[in-house]
């Protein structure tokens, strides 16, 4: 049965922040890559006031059966008391690859 892999994507309120969590969830094996998009712009409500945010977009490929413990991890690390870290499922992918993620992150 092939595995299933997953885009995981976090926002941070800034680019040492998102390095500092990209670093520490490659280094523990939660994510194969961590790809950090600067000046993202962000406007959302939270606790009932409209916020217009600089941010990172943070961009982690990982395997799916790792998501549970790669949200603990970014929950602790984070500053954001709800930060953003939601999945999109990989269809498909150069097999190369996908065996790459495999090489590298925990079982």
């Amino acid at each position: 049965m092939k595995k299933r892999y997953i885009v995981a994507l976090m926002t941070a309120p800034s680019e040492e922040e998102g390095v500092l969590i990209g670093k520490k969830l490659v280094s523990e094996g939660l994510a194969a890559c961590c790809n950090i998009v600067p000046g993202v712009r962000s406007i959302y409500t939270w606790q009932g006031k409209l916020s217009d945010e600089a941010e990172v977009l943070c961009i982690f490929k990982t395997k799916k059966s790792l998501f549970d413990r790669l949200k603990k991890r970014v929950k602790e690390l984070h500053s954001y008391e709800v930060p953003e870290v939601i999945a999109i499922g990989i269809d498909e992918g150069l097999e190369d690859y996908l065996e790459w993620i495999d090489g590298v992150t925990v079982t």
